[in-house]
């Protein structure tokens, strides 16, 4: 453990589980900022064709979540 973050140790277990929400926030937007990796853009690019030629072959985000929770594949 680095003893310069010892005081956030020290944070009751709420405060810390927001400290690392917001640093993975902070990540995430910094993320946003970088280029997109070849094969990831072409995979993006493949899956909208796909979606726009057959837009309903996907499904809700509802459905995703229902999915998931119901232990469906």
């Amino acid at each position: 453990m680095n003893p310069e973050f010892s005081s956030l140790f020290k944070l009751g277990r709420a405060e810390r589980l927001q400290l690392v929400e917001d640093l993975w926030d902070s990540i995430a937007m910094e993320d946003g900022n970088l280029p997109l990796q070849g094969w990831k853009a072409d995979e993006l690019r493949h899956r909208k064709e796909r979606f726009t030629q057959n837009p309903d072959s996907g499904r809700s985000w509802e459905e995703i979540k229902h999915r998931a929770h119901s232990g469906h594949d």
